[in-house]
């Protein structure tokens, strides 16, 4: 009577394919959650770009928070906050922030801005504006 089993041979390919299913699976679960942070973070700008624009259409301009120089986004929160935006979205990930810069001064009111992020899964195919190069930023967009 012949006992009845798996070879060695055998669980080892089975372990092999077990592993490298896994590791396939792991790749594409951090792409996944990549690409997810990314559409937050565009998500988030607009939301912020809509709340600016709501803000120019009522005072005329848009605020600025630093010169004409890039600062946090959060700067904005009281300009915008409660009136515009329920609050200033942070970034998906603690190590990075969004950036505002007003720009095309006239008479001490700005008349245009650029908000910029880092996106991780890809890299923009145009910028709509030079985003905060500064702070390793890959995205931005501008007042339209």
């Amino acid at each position: 009577m012949k006992a009845r089993g798996f070879t060695l041979i055998e669980i080892l390919v089975a372990a092999t394919i077990l592993a490298v299913l896994a590791a396939i699976g792991l790749v594409s679960y951090g792409k996944i959650n990549q690409r997810s942070r990314d559409s937050k973070r565009k998500s988030d700008v607009e939301q912020m770009r809509s709340a600016l624009e709501m803000y120019r259409l009522d005072i005329g301009y848009y605020p600025n928070t630093g010169a004409g120089s890039w600062t946090d986004a959060s700067n904005l929160s009281t300009p915008l906050v409660s009136t515009y935006m329920p609050a200033i979205p942070s970034d998906p990930k603690t190590t990075q922030v969004y950036r505002y810069k007003a720009t095309n001064v006239s008479g001490g009111n700005y008349y245009g801005y650029c908000l910029s992020g880092l996106l991780e899964s890809e890299i923009p195919s145009s910028n709509t504006c030079t985003p905060d190069t500064i702070n390793s930023h890959n995205y931005g967009v501008k007042s339209p």
